[in-house]
This record gives C-alpha cells, sequence and structure tokens, in this order.
C-alpha cells in the first residue's frame, strides 16, 4: 500500500496547505528557527531581522497548520517544531540542500 493510498482527499487538502505555508520563505525562516529549541517571538524577530507583529502573524499560521506548537513561560511564549515528522523532513531537506551546495564547490570548474 502506496503512501497516496493511505490517505483521503480532505488529507490532501491539508497536506498541499502545508507545503503552500512552508514555501514563503519568511514563514520557512521562521519554522526553521524553531527546529531545534523553543524561540520566543522577539528573538525570533531579531534573528530574522523582522517586526514581531509580522513574526506573530506568520506564527498564527503556522500554529493553525500545527507547523509550530506554542508553549508559555511566564510571560513570553515559546515556539518550537514539536512535530518529529515535521522536524525530520525540515532537517532532511536541509541536509539536501546543503550536500547540493558542497557538490556544486566541488565540481571542476564551480
Amino acid at each position: 500500500m502506496g503512501a497516496r493510498d493511505r490517505i483521503g482527499e480532505d488529507q490532501v487538502v491539508e497536506l498541499a496547505e502545508m507545503f503552500r505555508l512552508m514555501s514563503d520563505p519568511t514563514r520557512l525562516r521562521i519554522i526553521l528557527a524553531c527546529l531545534d529549541a523553543p524561540v520566543p517571538v522577539g528573538e525570533m524577530a531579531d534573528r530574522l531581522a523582522i517586526s514581531a507583529s509580522l513574526v506573530s502573524h506568520h506564527l498564527r499560521l503556522l500554529r493553525a497548520a500545527r507547523l509550530l506548537q506554542a508553549e508559555r513561560r511566564g510571560r513570553q511564549v515559546f515556539y518550537v517544531v514539536g512535530d518529529s515528522h515535521i522536524r525530520s523532513m525540515l532537517t532532511d531537506m536541509v541536509d539536501h540542500v546543503a550536500e547540493g551546495d558542497a557538490e556544486a564547490e566541488q565540481a571542476p570548474g564551480g
């Protein structure tokens, strides 16, 4: 039984929406910033050089799609990629891109 046989049409639509959300460079940078450890909004905004309100806007969308999880610590809310499937997929894709860059640098004339 293949992957396509395991999910229904509603789940295909949900999956497409997740990929659409991740296709925005700013949202992808936010997700990657939360990949290894929980990060508060202010630190994310500083790290990515964008406003905290823009980060918050994107975080709302990413949380609704279950790409990020929030945890409150005192007065701050920290965001993290809490799902191991999402973390694995993104880590593998980052490794894939980095591997391609390394191969291009090693190619003759590259």
